[in-house]
């Protein structure tokens, strides 16, 4: 178990989130849903129980350290030059919660000078608790974790996320999917939460995880995770990731060039179809 303030105030904050979040998901009756839009672009849904759940985990955050910036899915906008800065998702799987599936998170990431120091991840409906702090591991609870040890794709199974984009990005990743499958994978499981497909990573549950679009509160805390599980984090391209709108590849690490041959030929056309 994790002996960091860091990490307590991360664990508080989304705690706090999973409070809201269950008691709209016991009550789903009382969501309030709507379709986030961008340039006339489906940005995926928002209820008001993100809302409220961001502003409860923003308020612990602040109340700890009230110098620090937030950057948030939905209304929290710290700048990504901050020297302290926490990166949220209130409700990690919106999708799921509005139609009363019971798999999402609260992510909490914290960052310092731009780098990952630690971060939580909470599951509310079954109370797992992820957390990694940067060179003092991964734990599921109180239990460390480590990512498996297969070599081979055809040992693996793969998880796999979809951006909103229903034409050309969309394409990218199903050439992405066939060309895996040729290779003798177990299978694909497309989750519906970041979040939990990077953890399902740092578990040894999945080989590897990639999508091709996803943004930084997506990936913040559990990104960590995977690295600190004995896992590795890289774009699509074989690149650093970039606090910011990006591709991401996780995996345990052996089966990292493997998988990197593949999704970065169809990463190149997903790029520009995104710009």
């Amino acid at each position: 178990m994790l002996n960091n303030p860091l990490v307590d105030v991360a664990v508080a904050a989304a705690n706090a989130g999973g409070q809201v979040t269950s008691k709209y998901f016991a009550n789903l009756a009382s969501l309030e849903v709507a379709d986030k839009t961008c340039q006339e672009e489906s940005q995926g849904l928002v209820t008001n129980a993100d809302l409220e759940a961001e502003k409860a985990v923003a308020a612990v955050i602040l109340k700890a350290f009230p110098d620090h910036q937030i950057l948030g899915e939905e209304e929290q906008r710290g700048s990504i030059d901050a020297e302290h800065l926490w990166v949220i998702d209130p409700l990690d799987g919106t999708n799921n919660f509005a139609h009363g599936i019971p798999r999402y998170a609260v992510s909490v990431g914290y960052y310092r000078d731009g780098q990952a120091e630690c971060g939580a991840i909470l599951q509310p409906e079954t109370g797992d608790l992820y957390t990694a702090a940067r060179g003092a591991g991964a734990f599921k609870n109180r239990s460390p974790v480590k990512v498996n040890r297969q070599t081979e794709l055809d040992q693996a199974m793969l998880a796999v996320g979809f951006y909103y984009d229903r034409g050309p990005l969309m394409r990218s990743t199903l050439a992405a999917m066939d060309e895996l499958f040729g290779h003798g994978i177990h299978g694909f499981r497309r989750m519906g939460t970041a979040a939990l497909d990077l953890v399902g990573v740092g578990l040894g549950q999945f080989g590897g995880y990639f999508e091709f679009t996803l943004s930084p509160w997506d990936f913040a805390a559990a990104a960590l995770f995977v690295e600190e599980a004995g896992g590795r984090v890289t774009t699509c391209r074989g690149e650093e990731l970039p606090l910011a709108k990006t591709s991401i590849l996780a995996t345990n690490k052996i089966l990292h060039p493997a998988m990197l041959a593949i999704v970065q030929e169809h990463a190149k056309p997903a790029a520009e179809n995104n710009d």
